[in-house]
């Protein structure tokens, strides 16, 4: 009979359990969400569940299990019959330009767990999924996952802490951002940096048609969208390249690399974007770690496998590996620029 340690065996179940506990409060979150629940929740809290249930449009009923469900969570917060969101709590789940908004994270964990019947035939084959092929909207996911630490670090933090790059945008710069997936770090920086002209380039066209139609919404005029691949887009003589979390998706980023050394001017930048990692396993043993690996398990690796020569970087690559396949397209010099706990910025000339 095999022998177990007791506690090492219940502090396992209780880790078990609560992974169990987040994996089934994802379509809770959602439902929230899509229901403005928690925004309304925000608005007028403290409410009992019939008051939430009646501003809100919804039945009471659902909404009281609801709210039961989320303080067992600890998403809301439960008193004498009544819930409201404390400032933590609305800082997460109601404030859509928080740093720390985490419900594109909820969306992105529904879409891979319906993407896993691809996935898993993957597995026997070691073929890939392509991005346009996998479940659900998994790029909307994505796009909302990454958006708030866009918005609160790309132009206040990121874009300072290259090397004369604020300086060029703001007199006037031309700029391609490859892998602009919906747009919204093209939009961002044009609209913080109206004298320059910016590209943004996807592979997949329905991102590139909902980032086209995102500008336009903005009325913002000096920037424009093309579908175009990072091995041969057709921005030439550009300031500043930039790729968000996209280059260990690339099937073959070397290529890209080699492109995009090509397209800077003399004295241009390319600015990486990049999941948080270390370099060997046992770095990216952490909570960070775990969400990484997961995706890259489900997202990053089939999406570059599906493309050719399918190079599968995934999303903990770690920054040595990334430099080196920086450096292979022809760039001296690659330092880390920025960092925050889920990204790293580098810097490549």
């Amino acid at each position: 009979m095999t022998q177990f340690n007791e506690a090492t065996l219940n502090e396992l179940v209780g880790r078990v359990l609560g992974d169990i506990g987040g994996a089934v409060s994802v379509p809770l979150v959602r439902i929230g969400d899509a229901l403005g629940l928690y925004r309304t929740l925000k608005e007028i809290g403290p409410a009992t569940a019939d008051e939430l249930a009646s501003a809100a449009g919804c039945a009471s009923r659902y909404v009281r299990e609801w709210l039961s469900a989320q303080a067992a969570s600890g998403y809301v917060r439960h008193e004498g019959g009544t819930f409201s969101l404390t400032p933590e709590q609305s800082f997460i789940f109601a404030e859509p330009d928080s740093p720390v908004h985490l419900i594109g994270a909820f969306d992105t964990a529904a879409a891979m767990v319906e993407n896993q019947p691809k996935v898993q035939a993957a597995f026997k084959t070691g073929r890939g999924v392509a991005w346009g092929e996998q479940a659900g909207c998994m790029f909307c996911a994505v796009a909302r996952l990454f958006r708030p630490g866009y918005v609160n670090a790309l132009v206040q933090d990121w874009l300072p802490a290259l090397d004369g790059v604020v300086d060029r945008l703001k007199a006037g710069a031309t700029v391609a951002d490859v892998g602009c997936g919906h747009g919204l770090s093209t939009i961002l920086m044009a609209q913080a940096f109206p004298k320059s002209h910016f590209t943004g380039y996807d592979f997949h066209p329905a991102s590139i048609a909902a980032a086209t139609a995102h500008a336009r919404s903005h009325g913002l005029t000096n920037l424009t969208f093309e579908v175009g691949r990072a091995q041969d887009f057709g921005g030439r003589d550009l300031d500043l390249i930039t790729c968000f979390d996209c280059l260990h998706d690339m099937g073959d980023p070397q290529g890209a690399a080699s492109h995009i050394r090509k397209a800077l001017k003399a004295g241009g930048t390319w600015m990486v974007v990049e999941p948080m990692a270390g370099d060997a396993l046992d770095d990216n043993i952490n909570p960070v770690g775990r969400i990484y690996y997961s995706a890259s398990t489900m997202i990053c690796v089939p999406t570059s496998l599906a493309q050719e020569t399918g190079l599968a970087l995934g999303a903990q690559a770690g920054e040595k590996r990334i430099a080196a396949v920086i450096r292979s397209g022809g760039f001296n010099q690659v330092r880390r620029a920025a960092e925050t706990p889920l990204n790293m910025v580098l810097e490549a000339t």
